[in-house]
């Protein structure tokens, strides 16, 4: 029985993967902080660009999304992950030393592409480790980076903005990346079979189960040489990259404006916009876990997907209605923050279920590449919005965004949802239903 097995991997690639991700996170939105703590005085950035200067990481986070799925899949995700956070580090500082909004575009699109093939890469690793009746609680525990980094992001980036400089935030970030590269090399694992720390008795649980279930999808889904063609011919998978658009757009849209937001509700200094905006993330730790619960333990996916949309979209509408009282829109916003990453425990459970390994892998780059030209399209429509419109339209266009979203999750196929007859969840050697349709 698993409950007798070791859990060791639990804290050597979990915790690994979770502080990676963590860093990832805080290079990516701490320009969030930078923006409206200076850096656009400096700059001379106006709204309409600040938008497109968030948002522009997301095109070249593109570039590789394809090559990191398959690269876990077949090679080595430790290599790619450590080559990574050496490209952050390096990045990172240099846009401490941006004079010109052009040279910060060049770094942000830069970044994108080192930032690139996390994600994929990731929760294969995550795949690789955990059998299925796990696999939930554990992309659960991995989505918790985004919580956790604004945790940490958000009262750190304003303290440093007030005492030095947005400068600083950056220097101070990236030598963060390069200390965790270190400690990335010296724990991760890529495969149960290559750790030599992992006990003889999880070794043998692992092996047994995860064949069992490959086996299982083996024989259900058609294997093919050419997964990116699959990707695109499995009707439930390109829901998947659609769904993941619209979601990201209003995911995005509320992430990188919420300092901006939180500034014109209150108009509080960084200092305080950064303590105002632990509370959102705290709230959305919460929701990733308590969400991935309900998920597992019915095995209704795309209800809790929906559920989760159709929540954060109702709390930001609310944000906007409440404006004229402070608590009860800040009350909203943290709301939002509870369902902001919620679906996503349950959304990445997913391609693995309807989709071979092979295709999966390659699923996850492109779901995650193209779902994420929203968290371009997500700034940079608020940022013109703003520009035009004001703050409050802005947030009735993400709420517009995630409605579309949770109305695609109802169109996936019922193959996503665990089943009744799904025995090898629980029993290796069963089978594990999962199509190609």
């Amino acid at each position: 029985m698993s409950h007798n097995v070791p859990r060791t991997r639990w804290y050597r690639i979990i915790v690994p993967i979770l502080i990676a991700c963590i860093i990832s996170f805080m290079d990516r939105v701490n320009i969030s902080f930078a923006i409206p703590g200076g850096m656009d005085q400096e700059l001379g950035i106006t709204s309409q660009m600040a938008g497109v200067v968030s948002g522009i990481f997301f095109i070249g986070y593109l570039f590789l999304q394809i090559p990191g799925g398959r690269i876990a899949v077949h090679g080595s995700g430790k290599k790619f992950i450590a080559a990574s956070l050496t490209a952050w580090a390096v990045i990172s500082i240099a846009t401490g030393f941006v004079t010109h909004e052009y040279q910060l575009l060049i770094l942000r699109f830069l970044l994108g592409i080192a930032e690139g093939g996390m994600l994929p890469v990731v929760l294969t690793m995550v795949s690789n480790w955990f059998p299925e009746k796990e696999l939930g609680r554990a992309n659960a525990i991995v989505m918790m980076f985004a919580p956790l980094g604004g945790i940490f992001t958000a009262p750190v980036s304003g303290a440093i903005i007030s005492a030095l400089d947005w400068r600083w935030l950056f220097f101070i970030e990236g030598i963060l990346s390069a200390i965790v590269m270190m400690l990335w090399w010296a724990l991760i694992s890529d495969r149960p079979e290559e750790a030599r720390w992992l006990p003889e008795a999880e070794r043998e649980y692992l092996l047994t189960q995860l064949k069992a279930e490959r086996e299982a999808r083996e024989e259900k889904v058609e294997v093919s040489k050419a997964p990116l063609r699959d990707v695109f011919k499995n009707r439930g998978l390109v829901t998947l990259i659609f769904l993941n658009f619209f979601y990201q757009t209003g995911d995005y849209g509320y992430t990188l404006w919420l300092p901006a937001i939180l500034k014109n509700l209150t108009g509080g200094n960084m200092a305080d916009v950064g303590g105002l905006a632990i509370l959102p993330f705290v709230a959305m730790a919460a929701g990733i876990y308590i969400i991935s619960l309900f998920s597992d333990r019915s095995g209704k996916r795309r209800l809790w997907v929906c559920v989760s949309l159709l929540c954060f979209a109702a709390s930001l509408v609310a944000s906007v209605v409440l404006r004229h009282h402070v608590v009860a829109a800040y009350i909203a916003l943290v709301v939002c923050g509870f369902f902001l990453k919620a679906a996503t425990s349950p959304f990445w459970s997913i391609p693995g279920r309807i989709a071979s390994a092979e295709a999966a892998g390659a699923a996850r780059g492109v779901i995650n590449g193209l779902g994420n030209l929203g968290g371009f399209c997500g700034p940079y429509l608020v940022g013109v919005m703003i520009n035009f419109y004001g703050h409050n339209v802005a947030i009735y266009a993400l709420s517009v965004s995630l409605l579309i979203a949770a109305i695609l999750s109802i169109t996936l196929p019922k193959q996503c949802d665990i089943q009744p007859d799904d025995e090898a969840v629980n029993h290796p050697g069963k089978g594990v239903a999962a199509s190609n349709r």
